[in-house]
């Protein structure tokens, strides 16, 4: 049974406002599961053999959606960076934690696209993926254990939800852990913050991105010359010989596209990355961000700016599974 939805017979075991509740929780719970309040209405009147209104869902979705995020700021307030105590040096839990950010765009009213902000906590562990240079199968890190909190707004409005996840989870307790994430400069200012200690890595495929871009730039009308160059300094990359990358581009005077390469000389050291144990991939939060735009960018969505938060948050949780347990905290 999927979470939030119950079956027929449990309905009858619900009186007054203990049903009322349920169906409320239910509506909510499932205008974030499917793609529109109209695929919601559709699935109430198929499986639950109930007609309710597509308004009363929008309606029903809106009131508790409030609750749920007000909930959610009054347990940021509590989790502030000086309110944490970290445990005495040496007694670190020894599950290594994952972080990963990244954003993307919803529509407005009245304002135009908008960036939402995503963030991802999941635990680290060992497993077997293709190698993203020979597509041959190797030990890599992975995630599990993924849990998600997103906002439409600002870095100063992201972070603290950012790091009432990595609470949650145990993070500034963590003996070791990773941000994995794009080049964007906010991310890597937000680590700074929260983070600190954590190891920093470029996505991998962002940074291959920047590398193709690299070699059209210096074979602008040779498409054939720069596949051969970026395949042959792709390897470079990968095994962080980054002097190899940045010469060539310095030299040919494209200082602009040696420039990623000089800001994130650190970040981009796979192989070391690849043989410590830590992912290379954003992936994880680039999923997310897909799933969640699934729901908020729709044919002609547009939202007002506390509907698209709200929904973010429904969405958010769905996918996370955390839905049921938000709700009955909020309660």
């Amino acid at each position: 049974m999927a979470e939030g939805f119950f079956p027929l017979d449990e309905r009858w075991r619900l009186t007054g406002s203990s049903y009322s509740e349920r169906l409320s929780q239910q509506m909510v719970w499932l205008s974030g599961l499917v793609p529109s309040f109209e695929q919601a209405q559709a699935v109430f009147a198929r499986i639950g053999h109930r007609q309710v209104p597509r308004m009363s869902i929008w309606r029903q979705t809106q009131s508790y959606a409030q609750r749920l995020q007000d909930h959610r700021l009054e347990q940021q307030a509590r989790v502030r960076p000086e309110r944490v105590v970290l445990p005495p040096a040496g007694q670190d839990h020894g599950q290594r934690k994952g972080i990963s950010m990244d954003g993307g765009m919803v529509h407005i009213r009245d304002e135009g696209w908008k960036e939402f902000k995503l963030g991802a906590i999941y635990d680290v562990v060992p497993g077997r993926e293709a190698d993203p240079l020979t597509g041959e199968e190797v030990e890599q890190a992975q995630a599990t254990g993924i849990l998600c909190t997103g906002v439409l707004g600002p870095v100063d409005q992201f972070g603290p939800a950012l790091w009432h996840l990595a609470v949650e989870q145990h993070v500034p307790q963590a003996a070791d852990s990773s941000v994995t994430a794009d080049g964007a400069p906010w991310i890597w200012n937000l680590t700074a913050d929260y983070f600190p200690d954590s190891v920093q890595i470029v996505d991998w495929y962002h940074a291959c991105q920047h590398l193709a871009q690299a070699a059209a730039a210096l074979h602008p009308d040779d498409p054939a010359a720069a596949q051969r160059w970026f395949k042959q300094h792709q390897h470079a990359l990968f095994q962080g010989q980054l002097h190899v990358i940045t010469s060539a581009l310095d030299q040919a005077d494209l200082s602009d596209h040696a420039h990623y390469f000089h800001t994130h000389k650190r970040r981009l050291q796979y192989l070391e990355f690849r043989e410590n144990g830590y992912p290379i991939g954003s992936g994880t939060v680039e999923s997310l961000i897909k799933q969640c735009k699934l729901r908020l960018t729709g044919p002609g969505m547009r939202w007002s700016r506390s509907g698209a938060q709200h929904m973010l948050l429904i969405r958010s949780t769905v996918l996370d599974q955390t839905f049921d347990t938000l709700w009955a905290d909020a309660a």
